[in-house]
């Protein structure tokens, strides 16, 4: 359902609201008594335009959202700032976010306000691509397999451009999408793996550039490819389409994948404020269920549904791009350089493994890097890792909403693993790409494997 937001139709629109929202609710209620009424019931969500913003758009258009009695507006931001802040003052309810965001706040790394998630949107489905220039010097160095470049391809592959660069006494400049994010520490992460220091953020350096052997600066998503086109830019880090589009416009190569930088990591969550989950719980859970049916559909029937998602998301008010690009990396493919696409099933993960459960080991790796780059100033216990990890991630409302599912009929327990047992902690992964182990029991131990960044009691 969608109404006119013409000014001269303000009475309409609400009556028609109205009316809706007493069907919804009743509904609603019949269905879910458990639960409870929603305390909200007319909702705005942000998002960006992002393939990975998907669950919310088929929560909406599956009329999941409905079922719950939630009248949802989904609303696109100019970027990752504006979104947050606009959740923070209470302007959007809630928003896909980068997974950094909620332990980002919880750890002062992003600002003082109570952000939480109880809902994993998405898991991998981030690349790096560089410029087709950038990409032919590197492409030099690059062992070759079956006559194509061996993939995960490592940022070593890099140090000849960034020696041409220096030379010509100008920086190589890279582009992310927010500081506390996941495309920067991705960006980070692959950088310094391959001997190459991205620079620390200290009190006196906001911008993370100081020791910084390549810069990296604040891109928003959409604006990736032209940004690279223009020059700007040498390269970035991003959420798909836009690696998808550099190939398809002949501009640029995506040269790695984030599931080879950290296996199948928390990507995007969706994010409310403490306050607006403790005022309204019952909304809180409603939500929670339409994203868990969401993301189930998504990954159902070995992605059997991709095709249709891709559809709705190419449309203007979602994603807005091609549907052949969307679909580059939705329906479990990826491209590099134009026409060498690879099977890649589980770029974009929803629900298939891990059930969009908010883990708090996804929340630590997140909180390493943090520490890692300069954002966590000082040296933490293992036990603030956790501490904080539990501060900004609810699985206890995702439990709720699972376990309405299941008594509803709208979900078997056998989608779900034991959720009586459930620890919230995934088990030690190694990375692909460097072969360091993470445990999220561990995060010092593992701060001290990873190479670059700040070790030990090292002060930002």
């Amino acid at each position: 359902m969608k109404f006119s937001t013409s000014p001269r139709r303000p009475f309409l629109k609400k009556l028609a609201l109205s009316i809706a929202a007493l069907a919804l609710i009743g509904n609603a209620t019949q269905a879910s008594a458990a639960v409870g009424k929603p305390e909200k019931w007319e909702l705005k969500f942000g998002f960006i335009k992002l393939t990975d913003m998907v669950p919310l758009a088929i929560a909406y258009e599956k009329g999941y959202f409905e079922d719950e009695g939630l009248f949802v507006t989904l609303e696109a931001q100019a970027n990752w700032k504006v979104l947050f802040d606009r959740v923070v003052s209470g302007e959007l309810d809630g928003a896909h976010m980068l997974a950094p965001m909620p332990i980002g706040s919880a750890t002062g790394a992003l600002n003082k306000a109570e952000i939480i998630s109880p809902f994993t949107l998405s898991y991998n489905g981030a690349g790096i691509t560089v410029s087709n220039a950038v990409w032919e010097e590197m492409k030099k160095t690059v062992p070759m397999e079956g006559g194509k470049p061996k993939h995960p391809i490592s940022a070593e592959a890099l140090k000849p451009v960034l020696e041409t660069y220096k030379k010509s006494g100008k920086p190589l400049n890279l582009g992310m999408t927010f500081p506390v994010g996941t495309h920067n520490y991705h960006l980070r992460y692959w950088l310094a793996a391959g001997g190459i220091n991205p620079g620390i953020y200290t009190a006196t350096d906001a911008s993370g550039t100081t020791n910084a052997q390549a810069m990296l600066s604040v891109v928003p998503p959409p604006q990736m490819v032209p940004t690279m086109e223009a020059g700007t830019t040498a390269g970035y880090c991003v959420g798909e389409p836009w690696n998808q589009q550099a190939v398809t416009k002949g501009l640029g190569v995506p040269v790695v994948t984030s599931e080879n930088l950290w296996p199948n990591g928390s990507d995007k969550v969706f994010g409310v404020t403490k306050a607006f989950a403790d005022k309204n719980p019952n909304t809180t859970i409603r939500t929670v269920k339409a994203l868990i049916r969401a993301s189930a559909w998504l990954d159902a029937n070995n992605n059997a549904n991709r095709p249709e998602a891709v559809k709705i998301i190419s449309r203007p008010a979602y994603v807005g791009a091609d549907e052949k690009v969307i679909a580059n990396s939705m329906t479990g493919t990826f491209e590099f350089e134009k026409g060498d696409k690879r099977p890649i099933p589980d770029f974009n993960k929803f629900f298939r493994d891990y059930y969009g459960m908010p883990y708090y080991s996804d929340a630590i790796w997140w909180a390493t890097q943090m520490r890692r780059w300069g954002h966590i100033t000082e040296q933490k216990p293992d036990s603030w890792y956790m501490e904080m990890a539990k501060k900004a991630l609810r699985p206890d409302i995702y439990v709720a909403a699972a376990k309405e599912l299941i008594a509803e009929g709208k979900m078997k327990a056998t989608d779900f693993p034991d959720l009586d047992k459930a620890t919230f902690m995934k088990p030690p992964v190694k990375g692909p790409l460097d072969g360091i182990e993470y445990d999220g029991n561990k995060p010092n131990e593992y701060l001290e494997k990873l190479p670059l960044g700040l070790k030990g009691n090292q002060k930002a």
